[in-house]
């Protein structure tokens, strides 16, 4: 019980805004969110409310304008762009609406890619990168480039690299927005299980309200900040 109120990902009094000409935009504004150790939350909210840029700054892609952010208990925003880069790589994954394969590698190699990166040998990043195809049932694609894979393919391999090097925190941006429904609910079926089995923490924006209600807790932005929302009274 003490391990799943552990958080893995804070923002505390987050603001963040944008220039527009002679304008300022703001986006986010006093936000607090915690994420703990194995808690699935579902991100829901209209376009153009933040949800990207929520997930930028807590993925460390983006730097708040105030507040802060930490990763894994650690406070990153003082940390040089080569620090936060590590922190990235060790600790967060991401699933993007595209996929956002390497087209000239097969399947097993974009699932490699990270593992290599990060110091990982070629044999045990292969052997990771096909136990990940295999659970998410597309071992048999392992050969095949992204262009000779079904959308649905496409994104659970995206899901396999993601979480390729065992992070603490998996954060999605409409990973099933570009799918048909069918697929969508199949391939955020895999992510769920996926994320279950390993004790992952997820935050996964979506639109769709039946995959958020499959989630531990829904949250949403309203006014730059993050409250909970609840998904039936939708």
């Amino acid at each position: 019980m003490n391990q799943m109120k552990k958080p893995v990902l804070t923002l505390t009094g987050i603001d963040r805004h944008y220039g527009q000409g002679e304008s300022v935009l703001s986006i986010l504004k006093g936000a607090n969110f915690t994420l703990n150790a194995g808690e699935t939350v579902a991100l829901v909210a209209p376009s153009g409310t933040g949800k990207s840029t929520l997930l930028h700054l807590a993925g460390l892609l983006e730097h708040p304008d105030a507040g802060e952010v930490k990763v894994g208990g650690l406070e990153c925003n003082g940390l040089s762009d080569e620090r936060r880069t590590a922190i990235r790589r060790e600790s967060v994954g991401f699933v993007y609406q595209f996929h956002h394969l390497l087209p000239e590698f097969s399947a097993i190699e974009n699932i490699m890619m990270p593992q290599l990166i990060a110091g990982l040998g070629m044999a045990e990043a292969r052997e990771r990168a096909s136990q990940l195809l295999d659970y998410m049932r597309i071992g048999h694609r392992a050969s095949h480039r992204p262009a000779e894979l079904s959308g649905g393919e496409q994104q659970r391999v995206a899901i396999a690299r993601a979480v390729a090097n065992a992070p603490l925190v998996l954060l999605a941006d409409e990973p099933t927005g570009n799918l048909d429904p069918e697929t969508a609910s199949y391939v955020f079926a895999a992510l769920e299980a996926l994320v279950r089995q390993s004790g992952l923490s997820a935050l996964i924006a979506t639109h769709n309200h039946d995959l958020a209600r499959r989630m531990d807790r829904c949250v949403t932005l309203a006014d730059g900040k993050v409250i909970a929302y609840d998904p039936g009274a939708a």
